[in-house]
């Protein structure tokens, strides 16, 4: 058998192994989420869903669970737009006004990356710590406050990787016309707006899936919670 011959043998036999993969990992995902349906289905009705628990819900009473998915969606929403707010104004100054190759902009990406991988009981147990400290409570904004925290490098880190993909030639001739800084990251935003419903979807999947993050920090409350300094319940602690 000749080389090219066995280049092509091993091609096939690798895409067979890719085929073998892909069909073994999305028939796992469909049996996972066909299980969760099969005996999760029959216990779900709109009551549940509509009505706030009542004495006893937890132990198999009347009620249901829409104190913790308005407080998921309070905490997770409002975390997301602040790490939105926060996180791409950062990475567009890191890239437009510092540079790329810039020492503190290659720092902070080092920086971010690092927050990235802290885990977000981390991030709980350190606002825990000033929060007895400072004799606060539990509440729905020490919640947003870790959550938002915990979501900002993400935020950060994606822009980033999306503002790589413009092509320098775009980024040098919006600067040779004459343009100023703001008005090239203006630009820069554009080329990648499609992009930036990802970093925030990213975003959003980490905030309102995190437990560990709110589980020192929200509290919990059978509840919807009137204002922000209220204990607030969450679908991954109910």
């Amino acid at each position: 058998m000749d080389n090219t011959k066995r280049r092509l043998l091993s091609e096939k036999v690798a895409k067979g192994f890719m085929h073998l993969s892909g069909i073994t990992v999305t028939a796992s995902l469909f049996f996972i989420v066909g299980t969760i349906l099969y005996k999760g289905l029959p216990y779900l009705s709109w009551e549940m869903v509509s009505q706030l628990p009542k004495g006893g819900f937890y132990i198999g009473k009347e009620g249901g669970i829409l104190n913790a998915i308005l407080g998921s969606l309070y905490l997770a929403g409002v975390a997301t737009a602040l790490s939105a707010i926060i996180g791409i104004p950062i990475s567009l100054y890191l890239n437009v006004y510092l540079g790329a190759k810039s020492k503190v902009t290659q720092l902070a990406k080092l920086l971010f990356d690092v927050l990235y991988g802290v885990p977000s009981i981390v991030y709980g147990a350190v606002e825990f710590g000033i929060m007895v400290y400072l004799g606060i409570r539990a509440s729905l904004l020490g919640g947003i406050i870790t959550v938002t925290l915990l979501t900002i490098p993400i935020v950060v880190r994606t822009v980033d990787e999306l503002i790589k993909t413009i092509p320098d030639d775009l980024k040098n001739v919006t600067l040779s016309l004459g343009t100023t800084r703001w008005e090239l990251a203006k630009v820069m935003l554009r080329s990648i707006r499609s992009g930036l419903l990802t970093a925030i979807l990213l975003a959003f999947g980490r905030a309102i899936g995190d437990v560990a993050g709110v589980l020192l920090t929200t509290g919990f409350s059978d509840n919807l919670p009137k204002y922000i300094d209220e204990p607030a319940a969450t679908l991954t602690l109910s």
